[in-house]
């Protein structure tokens, strides 16, 4: 493997655009956030094309494969195609917390809502919720 050949794990994320830093990247890695085949890995880490990646970003996680190198930052349609999401569907779409929960209004004008109105709403609130 030539020198051009090897890329650090931290770098590639930062090129790929995973990360918005690469000491982000690197700090991601030393907590653990980064695996290869359920394994925590080293900043320093050589990436090689074919390895898949768990990445948790927050509550968001994904999973990537590597396609190609990226040494330098790129724009965002380019850094898409150095890498495959194999994250599964039901993941991405699916509430992860309560902040990503479809919020409810009420109208301008209509006051404090009544303890009856408060029922309504945690019912349907509550149907939400519920683990099966």
């Amino acid at each position: 493997m030539s020198e051009i050949e090897k890329l650090r794990i931290d770098k590639y994320l930062w090129a790929i655009r995973l990360f918005k830093t690469r000491s982000l990247a690197t700090e991601a890695c030393k907590a653990g956030r980064i695996k290869l085949k359920g394994q925590n890995i080293k900043p320093s880490a050589i990436v090689k094309i074919g390895e898949v990646y768990s990445v948790s970003k927050g509550i968001e996680k994904k999973i990537i494969e590597v396609v190609a190198f990226s040494h330098n930052r790129t724009d965002s349609p380019t850094a898409l195609t150095k890498y495959k999401d194999l994250t599964p569907l039901e993941e991405t779409n699916a509430f992860k917390s309560v902040f990503h929960a479809p919020s409810l209004k009420r109208d301008r004008g209509a006051g404090r809502p009544t303890k009856k109105d408060r029922r309504e709403t945690d019912e349907l609130i509550g149907g939400l919720f519920e683990e099966d």
